[in-house]
């Protein structure tokens, strides 16, 4: 089965942006339009991309909803964005700003009976992304600062027949170092239920790449690599698909 290939866009204080293990400390800056990167994506031959509003993360509640819609209009692109998305009211502003799905990860684990209702509602069926942003096994939240106390794997296994548009897993540890994602931990995720599991944080290569298409999971996320030259977008998206590359 072909893996879809979520190329990201990290947004801080309107700029492409990529965090270093989830440190705002260590933030790398990207000289780039994020619209443009956008586009490019799209001409590539992206049919999703992956956005995060890092400042959104931090502050709680979504801060660059108008950039993010600008970014779907120009593009045609299928968005999937994260970061401060606190409430229903947040999950509804973002889908009219033409987002096709949204990722909540503190408040689910802040409030899960809260977040089990609203997953549930018949409006929000295939709209909703469970972030699991873990750091040794263990949830993370609030951008990462605070731990839920969960196993990432209880979660995905109590969340398994939920009507959620996906589980997206991220290793802290591994996030923006290039260095792999957790494929391990990943492919445990990906045999824990019915839920489409999502990789992120890590890929560096094309052969992260092709291992990822192994191991049972419906799309990967790719960021820091594209800008740094160490992934190219169309030929990951033709090893996702089945296509040797050049053909």
């Amino acid at each position: 089965m072909p893996m879809e290939i979520l190329p990201s866009i990290d947004l801080r204080a309107g700029r492409v942006v990529r965090l270093k293990q989830g440190d705002y400390a260590r933030q790398i800056d990207y000289d780039v339009d994020p619209v443009t990167v956008a586009r490019e994506y799209a001409a590539a031959g992206a049919s999703w991309i992956h956005i995060v509003d890092l400042d959104g993360a931090k502050e709680g509640r979504p801060m660059q909803t108008e950039l993010i819609g600008a970014i779907v209009r120009s593009t045609g692109l299928r968005a999937e964005v994260g970061g401060g998305i606190r409430s229903g009211d947040d999950v509804q502003r973002l889908i009219e700003a033409g987002v096709s799905r949204v990722v909540v990860g503190t408040r689910a684990f802040e409030d899960w009976n809260g977040f089990k209702a609203m997953s549930h509602a018949p409006a929000m069926r295939d709209r909703i992304v469970l972030a699991v942003d873990a750091r040794d096994g263990i949830v993370a939240t609030r951008g990462w600062m605070a731990s839920s106390g969960r196993s990432a794997l209880d979660v995905a296994r109590e969340a398994s027949d939920w009507p959620l548009a996906a589980l997206l897993y991220t290793d802290v540890a591994k996030d923006g170092m290039l260095s792999g994602p957790n494929f391990e931990q990943t492919h445990l995720l990906a045999q824990a239920g019915n839920v489409p599991v999502i990789a992120s944080g890590g890929v560096g290569s094309i052969e992260h790449v092709r291992r990822l298409t192994t191991i049972g999971v419906w799309g990967a996320i790719i960021g820091r690599s594209l800008y740094e030259g160490t992934v190219d977008l169309a030929e990951a998206i033709k090893v996702a698909s089945g296509a040797a590359p050049g053909r």
